[in-house]
Formats: C-alpha cells, structure tokens, sequence
C-alpha cells in the first residue's frame, strides 16, 4: 500500500532587498521565522505586520507548520517580505479562492510584491535628490 505524499508548499516574498522563502506543510501549528519561535521573534512592530496577515486563517494555524527563512534588509523591509511570502503560501497550501480575495481587499501588497528600490545617490548632493544649492553672487 502507497503512502499518500504529504503537502508541502514552498513560496517566496519580497521587499527592497528583502527575501523571504516560506514552507507551508501539515503539522501541529508550529510557527518559526529564522527557526526562532513566532512568539518570541522580535521586534514587536515586525510581530504586528507579520500577524496582520494570519488572521485570515487563525482557525485553522493549528493544522499547519510554517518555516520562513528571511535575510537582507531592515526590519520593515524583513516583515513585508515575511507577510507577502506567508499569505501566497496560505492561499497556495489552502487552494482558497475566498482567501484569496479577502488578502487582495484587506491589503494588496500580501500578495503582490512591491517593486519600489531606493534611488541611488546621484552627484553633487548628499543623497538622490538633495543638491547644494547655487549661488550667482
């Protein structure tokens, strides 16, 4: 007799040079974000953004183990990219329209990546758009 596979969904999120990469499979609702748990990952404000987009599916976090690995930017630019890979995981492992839908109505970036980048510094100023000023006397 064959075992039947087990689901495993593997998705990925960005933000500035943020990379986050989430696995979704069936468990016993263990959260981790660079193998720390979720309820002691810090700070507070990445904690807030990152469980906006749990609580569409609260009811069901306990059937499921989350591992998200995330590196490069800053703490803002970390959580977004932990929230968009998490809730494209969530509507992928759940294969829910409704879901789907409610993440796009709540905030679109869950599921859509933001493209913005930095500006780079251009010359003659302290960064993108700041100049010296000029002087004709």
């Amino acid at each position: 007799m064959a075992k039947k596979k087990a689901k495993v969904v593997n998705t990925s999120g960005k933000r500035k040079t943020s990379i986050a990469r989430c696995t979704i499979k069936a468990g016993k609702g263990i959260f981790r974000i660079n193998g720390v748990p979720f309820e002691f990952y810090e700070p507070e404000l990445a904690k807030i953004k990152v469980r906006d987009a749990l609580r569409f599916v609260l009811n069901r976090m306990d059937k499921i183990d989350i591992s998200i690995k995330v590196m490069g930017g800053g703490i803002l630019g970390r959580s977004d990219a932990i929230r968009t890979a998490l809730a494209r995981g969530l509507v992928e492992y759940f294969d829910d329209e409704e879901l789907r839908q409610s993440f796009l109505s709540h905030d679109r970036s869950l599921l859509v990546s933001d493209t913005r980048r930095k500006e780079p510094k251009h010359p003659l100023g302290k960064g993108a758009r700041a100049k010296r000023q000029k002087s004709y006397r």
